[in-house]
């Protein structure tokens, strides 16, 4: 499952590669396009996923490549972390891996501006595939950066609302919130008070909760991160205060920041079984397409519903959209076989029959608009709301950056202190974020 794995390793992988892809080779002697993928040869593939079922359908979908291309063969090497993988391409040699395949979508910029990964437009072009018509608009923009296509999407991940139908009905709610206002009127209606505590939460807003991550909340209000000249626009677009502000007045209105972390530590594991959405503790959860299948294993005592997460009132139209994010793959810089990679990341990216049932078996979202239409899907009849969010234009991600999700950490920090009350000054912490972010990119140019 990518969402976890990504989500835990995030801060690490997004901080700690970047020494390392720092001083990537853009290739060695003999690397490059220039291999004959027509014949018989050998790739290695190196990908992050570990657990059985995954492992398994990841060499499920290899050996359909292979039976397709006979004269390739893929050694498929599992349970690679973004660490190992950057020091691979770092140093190249003849164990290095030809393709990989990574869950840490915010080292896309890291991984074209070096050259660790070699730009896939020429492959595409070559191939005659317009990548902008073959994925959804988000996923096509997570892979790449200033103009290097360096990376494929690879199944994705897309955000919604998981609601308690039950709790829904005994407050009166007869359909899920599509506008921020009627989130916030919802949520407190769901909101039952137990002395300093709560029987029941509406839904948890604070920044350390379940994937309520302010990129997650700011997906919905569409900022853009930074300007044309790739400075901080944190700053200078209204959607970033507003959303703020938004998240900021749920907070108060639900008990304040203090009661409801007094709440959160007390509740479950997000991975786990006592999930507090599971357990019903929190009627509305903000989360990826894998909880439901989560939350069904344990058998919940209520029924539960999916719809996208409201957006703004200003933004009322928008409604169906949410936040993306994914798996990604691309060719090694020092890979001496990159035809023949091309041919393996083509089939693994755009080949529809092959999206569909890699869709299938690890339960994430298809990458391309293809497969999110096919009649091979197998799914819940309630994961069509996560298909739809994949494919609607107006969904959004994290843009790509020199120094990986950097600038997203940073932005989350001054959530975490704005929403305790640390910081009161939205506009000065704002600009002192940009000035922060900017800092960094600098430093790492």
């Amino acid at each position: 499952m990518p969402g976890k794995s990504r989500k835990a390793k995030f801060a690490l992988a997004a901080c700690s590669s970047l020494a390392l892809l720092a001083t990537a080779c853009t290739g060695q002697s003999g690397a490059g396009a220039s291999d004959d993928a027509s014949k018989e040869t050998t790739l290695t593939f190196w990908h992050a996923w570990s657990a059985p079922s995954e492992v398994k359908a990841v060499k499920d979908l290899v050996a359909g490549f292979e039976k397709t291309h006979p004269h390739i063969h893929v050694d498929v090497v599992g349970n690679m972390t973004d660490d190992k993988m950057n020091q691979a391409l770092r140093t190249g040699g003849a164990k290095a891996p030809d393709v990989i395949s990574s869950f840490t979508t915010n080292s896309v910029g890291k991984f074209c501006s070096s050259g660790a990964l070699v730009d896939l437009d020429p492959f595409f072009e070559k191939s005659g595939i317009d990548p902008q018509r073959t994925f959804p608009k988000a996923m096509s923009e997570y892979t790449r950066f200033e103009g290097n296509r360096c990376t494929v999407p690879l199944l994705g991940d897309a955000y919604g609302l998981y609601y308690n139908k039950t709790a829904f009905k005994k407050a009166g709610i007869t359909s899920p919130p599509k506008t921020w206002s009627e989130f916030e009127k919802d949520a407190e209606k769901l909101t039952i008070p137990q002395g300093d505590t709560y029987q029941q939460l509406g839904f948890m807003p604070n920044y350390h909760g379940w994937e309520t991550t302010t990129e997650h909340y700011l997906g919905q209000f569409s900022p853009k991160y930074f300007d044309r000249n790739g400075k901080s626009n944190v700053a200078k677009d209204p959607a970033f205060a507003q959303a703020f502000t938004v998240q900021k007045k749920l907070v108060d209105s639900l008990g304040g920041y203090r009661k409801l972390e007094t709440y959160r530590s007390k509740l479950g594991d997000e991975w786990g079984p006592k999930h507090p959405f599971h357990t019903g503790q929190v009627a509305m959860q903000l989360d990826g397409e894998w909880r439901l299948g989560m939350a069904l294993a344990t058998k919940p005592k209520f029924g539960i519903g999916v719809a996208p997460l409201p957006v703004p009132d200003d933004r009322a139209d928008e409604y169906g959209k949410g936040y993306i994010t994914g798996t990604i793959a691309g060719i090694a810089a020092t890979s001496r076989k990159q035809n023949a990679a091309w041919e393996l990341v083509k089939y693994i990216s755009t080949n529809t029959d092959a999206v569909v049932n890699f869709s299938n078996a690890i339960h994430n979202v298809p990458s391309t608009l293809a497969a999110l239409k096919s009649p091979k899907l197998k799914y819940d009849p309630r994961f069509k709301t996560f298909l739809e969010i994949a494919a609607n234009p107006d969904s959004t991600t994290a843009p790509a950056s020199v120094n990986g999700g950097v600038y997203l950490t940073t932005i989350q920090q001054f959530g975490y202190d704005y929403e305790s009350g640390k910081a009161t000054d939205l506009r000065k912490g704002l600009r002192e974020t940009a000035r922060q972010i900017d800092t960094d990119i600098a430093q790492a140019k």
